[in-house]
């Protein structure tokens, strides 16, 4: 082979590579959604966002501590939107929704789970799958204690706990107390500490830049305000008799897996879904695997009475 043949011939595939680059979305792009306004009993404006098959069955996605819906784009933006109706929103504190600095706002567990009631209904969801990572089993075992569980199809816990055990919290956590500095150089390198603490594999230089920026968007004052709220909801999650699908990274640097071990071994029935070499994010780290189980589940959940 010639080395101008050669050359051209890696020319073509540098642009087939770039083009198949260019071809995969980053989290910042979205795909065509449709807004959600939101107003919660306690007088929040709460941001939330409609995608994919409007007559699908129904999946309602909610993010973790400090993040927002951005963190969910390898769901909307998948096959999963083809199939399934999907509704995301920023919880209270985060993205675009409202953010009060008063930390009693973020106190309140029947606050929590009204302002899950507040989407839903604004969604116009009936019986919806909700999906909940890491913060956000908080905020379900809030819904479930105040609304209970007799709207929802399942729940799926992400790499989320039911009860708070000091001994089952990863070393990635020493990051949040500087997160909630008012010093910015301080909250900025323990924010990006905090973000690739989350990850096995590491999201992309694009997305990470996405990460970080919406993440600097909750207040330091917000961040101080979720914390040290107690969780214990073994009583509440032990009576559930509807599906229910724990999901956790083996290499969770926020939550150890013996959370996601406790939540399964509680819920009667529940299904254990560990991912050998991935962390605290499955949903972005490893999404094929994550949606194909999502999609299972839903349609599973869905055949229940």
């Amino acid at each position: 082979m010639t080395i101008s043949l050669l050359g051209s011939r890696l020319a073509k595939l540098t642009v087939a590579a770039f083009l198949v680059a260019i071809a995969q979305p980053g989290i910042g792009q979205q795909p065509k959604h449709k807004p959600i306004s939101v107003k919660t009993p306690d007088g929040l404006t709460i941001s939330a966002q409609e995608w994919g098959n409007p007559s699908g069955p129904e999946i309602l996605l909610i993010h973790g501590f400090s993040q927002s819906h951005l963190s969910w784009m390898r769901q909307v933006d998948s096959a999963l939107a083809r199939e399934f109706r999907i509704v995301t929103y920023d919880l209270r504190g985060h993205g675009n929704s409202d953010k009060p600095l008063d930390p009693a706002r973020y106190r309140d567990s029947k606050a929590w789970g009204d302002e899950v009631q507040a989407v839903m209904d604004a969604a116009g969801l009936k019986r919806p799958v909700l999906v909940g990572w890491s913060y956000a089993g908080r905020v379900i075992s809030d819904y479930v204690t105040t609304h209970g569980a007799g709207k929802l199809a399942g729940i799926n816990f992400v790499d989320a706990s039911i009860k708070a055990d000091p001994a089952l919290a990863g070393d990635n956590l020493k990051n949040l107390p500087l997160m909630a500095s008012e010093d910015l150089a301080t909250n900025i390198a323990a924010t990006r500490a905090f973000v690739h603490g989350c990850f096995s594999r590491q999201p992309t230089p694009d997305d990470f830049e996405v990460m970080l920026s919406f993440n600097m968007m909750v207040p330091p004052k917000v961040r101080a305000g979720l914390g040290g709220r107690p969780l214990d909801a073994t009583a509440v999650m032990s009576k559930l008799k509807l599906p229910v699908l724990v999901t956790h990274g083996a290499e969770d640097r926020n939550s150890k897996i013996g959370n996601a071990r406790y939540t399964a071994s509680v819920i009667p029935g529940a299904k254990l879904s560990i991912y050998e070499g991935i962390g605290h994010a499955p949903f972005y780290e490893d999404a094929a695997r994550f949606n194909a189980e999502l999609a299972a589940f839903v349609r599973e959940a869905n055949k229940t009475e």
